[in-house]
């Protein structure tokens, strides 16, 4: 049963947090209660990761299974030290270039983290967010923080405070608003636990970027389906996650293939009475133009990956509250951010992607 309660949205200065307003949400945090805040990839429903009471608050705000691992939150390299029973060689490379960032480690658990972070496995997921909200959040308590997106379980993640309160309202006492999420999609999964290191989730670090410092790095050609009952080492892995709750067709081809699929779905779709939400890139446009019956959003420039995952769950939400009964999208290129979009969309989609 999850208590009902009044929820404040309080403004915060994202580059320099009030000490005051920290301090509130600190304080909540000792209480065992819940705080949102900003991250740099998406907005995180926190607990003090040390309190177990206060983590079961937190899949039940989210209607989140227990088999869904969290992932820490820490201020500095340190607090390592308390959450792991080993150091991997790689990390102090990995956390010299990436920490503070978008990059979530596994390493091997650490006694005195509690089971419910990690879904009951010998593995723990740690990241140094990067943000000074953030930052600032976890110092003044003075304790790791755990924290997953704040939203519903398998809904679209929020990157603006107004998308966790229409998420959570009434389940979490405070959101901090430190404005829009500059990344835009979560950060990346990184296994250090196993010999060869391996993204579990793609996201904010490219494999690029970490493979020019551990080039051995690998990532997984696919994810094993898993229910939701099924204990997972990192979050993020369910085929169906980061969904709207209309259904989502993922087209994937050359440019001009998708357009004219995407075209076709919607002359058949338009014809049926149906409102239709379509996704595109600015190049797009033209071919959509005279379609005034659809919701057009643009991500962007498909050269600029950063720059259609930054405008990607906001645009899904978009779409979503303007009533839509279907969202048509085209997928993306696949280098630098392009993975990660491409797992999210994939997800929100349920795993089909239609070739044309």
């Amino acid at each position: 049963m999850v208590k009902q309660r009044i929820t404040d949205v309080v403004q915060i200065d994202p580059v320099a947090p009030m000490g005051e307003v920290i301090e509130r949400a600190a304080h909540l945090l000792r209480q065992g209660e819940l705080v949102v805040f900003p991250t740099e990839t998406v907005y995180g429903l926190g607990a003090d990761a040390l309190q177990p009471a206060a983590l079961e608050g937190i899949f039940a705000a989210k209607g989140r299974p227990l088999s869904d691992p969290l992932i820490i939150h820490i201020a500095e390299l340190a607090a390592l030290d308390a959450l792991t029973s080993s150091l991997p060689v790689a990390i102090w490379r990995l956390t010299q270039v990436f920490w503070p960032g978008p990059l979530t480690l596994i390493l091997p658990r650490g006694p005195q983290v509690p089971r419910i972070v990690t879904a009951g496995m010998e593995t723990v997921a740690v990241r140094m967010p990067g943000h000074p909200v953030a930052l600032a959040l976890i110092r003044a308590l003075g304790s790791p923080i755990a924290a997953p997106s704040a939203n519903r379980f398998m809904h679209i993640s929020p990157t603006t405070a107004a998308h966790a309160l229409a998420d959570l309202d009434g389940r979490v006492p405070l959101i901090l608003d430190g404005g829009p999420c500059k990344v835009g999609v979560e950060s990346t999964i990184l296994d250090l636990s196993i010999e060869i290191p391996t993204i579990l989730r793609p996201g904010g670090v490219s494999i690029e970027a970490l493979r020019a410092v551990l080039p051995e790095v690998h990532i997984l050609d696919q994810h094993k389906p898993l229910s939701e009952t099924q204990a997972q080492k990192a979050p993020g892995q369910l085929t169906i996650h980061y969904a709207p709750t209309v259904p989502l067709l993922l087209f994937d081809g050359s440019a001009e293939a998708m357009r004219a699929a995407m075209l076709k779905e919607l002359a058949a779709r338009t014809a049926r009475g149906e409102r239709v939400g379509l996704l595109v890139a600015d190049a797009d446009l033209p071919a959509f133009q005279q379609q005034s019956s659809a919701l057009i959003y643009s991500l962007g420039d498909p050269a600029q990956p950063a720059q259609i995952a930054a405008s990607l769950f906001a645009s899904l939400r978009a779409l979503e509250e303007a009533h839509v009964q279907v969202i048509l999208c085209r997928t993306f290129p696949l280098h630098d951010l392009g993975l990660a979009i491409r797992d999210r969309l994939g997800r929100a989609a349920g795993g089909e992607i239609i070739s044309v």
